[in-house]
């Protein structure tokens, strides 16, 4: 599924995807075992993103991981004994399933020695980049956007309107104080995208209260950068704990009269990030899988009748 280089119409030969961080909301399980590696369902989290990536077009996975977290690479890595032993017993449905993330994508890695934030993990992929690369594309593993497709939907405003294209999600007034917000306008040129899905931004607001932000439109894990990015994240300050945020470099650029739009993307997204997210996750994938899905869905039904006689009104 390796994509060559005749398969760039998006433009996009380089997907970063940051996954240096602790996984502290998962602990116990991430003293072990790397947040990007927990299944949802049977596949780990950060080969649905590599899914995403291939499907994109994209020659290279970027992965910032930490030190510690080795065992993210390694599962891109091949394994030839363990393939050959479930070809020996006639499991190939299996053997599809252990080579599958090697065949994907040609995944990279680049170390992050200190968690200095977001925007510092994005800077780490520029030597990666060859000198012909003018866009690239990051992805968080913690967001799953489905259905998949929208960055395809970014790279086409970026061919016709330009810069950089974020993905947005429409919440609710009471849910903006958990994100990124943009402050946008109305697209005034000609775009192919249907009218309305797609905006120009004006600036964002990070994790506002309601009364303060300026719409109701959250970044959602997508980002489909110029490489100007490099330049303005080593000339914005470090924030909070030190940190170098992504929004902050992206400001710059507005400020500086780069064009960024969004995609408001109809669809959903899991935040795989938390337990409560994670979870929502694993039922949706799971209810869907054409093997799991009615066991699943019979017993997760169970589940929720059981908790609701339970409940102290019921």
């Amino acid at each position: 599924m390796r994509n060559s280089s005749e398969n760039l119409a998006n433009g996009v030969r380089t997907v970063v995807v940051p996954a240096a961080g602790m996984g502290t909301r998962f602990l116990p399980a991430t003293k072990t075992v790397p947040k990007e590696l927990l299944p949802v369902v049977d596949t780990p989290g950060i080969e649905l993103i590599a899914e995403e990536a291939a499907q994109l077009g994209a020659q290279r996975l970027a992965i910032i991981t930490a030190p510690s977290k080795g065992e993210v690479m390694r599962h891109f890595e091949e394994f030839p004994e363990l393939a050959a032993t479930l070809a020996e017993r006639g499991k190939d449905d299996l053997v599809k399933k252990v080579e599958r993330a090697a065949d994907l994508i040609d995944a990279v890695s680049v170390t992050q020695d200190q968690p200095l934030g977001l925007g510092h993990a994005v800077g780490l992929a520029e030597d990666v980049l060859e000198p012909d690369e003018d866009v690239v594309a990051v992805m968080l593993p913690d967001d799953i956007v489905l259905p998949i497709g929208v960055m395809e939907q970014m790279a086409t405003v970026r061919n016709e309107l330009g810069g950089s294209v974020l993905c947005a999600f429409n919440v609710s007034p009471e849910e903006v104080f958990n994100y990124g917000v943009f402050d946008v306008e109305d697209v005034s040129e000609e775009c192919s995208l249907p009218e309305g899905s797609v905006k120009k931004v004006l600036g964002m607001v990070e994790k506002p209260e309601p009364q303060d932000a300026p719409s109701t439109l959250v970044a959602a894990g997508r980002y489909l950068l110029d490489r100007e990015i490099f330049s303005a994240l080593k000339r914005i300050k470090p924030g909070k704990g030190g940190e170098l945020q992504l929004t902050d470099a992206i400001e710059l650029m507005i400020q500086e009269g780069h064009p960024v739009h969004i995609v408001i993307h109809e669809g959903k997204r899991h935040d795989l990030g938390n337990p409560a997210g994670y979870i929502p996750a694993n039922v949706d994938f799971g209810l869907r899988h054409p093997k799991y899905g009615p066991a699943i869905y019979k017993s997760v039904k169970q589940v929720i009748e059981a908790f609701e006689t339970e409940l102290p009104d019921s």
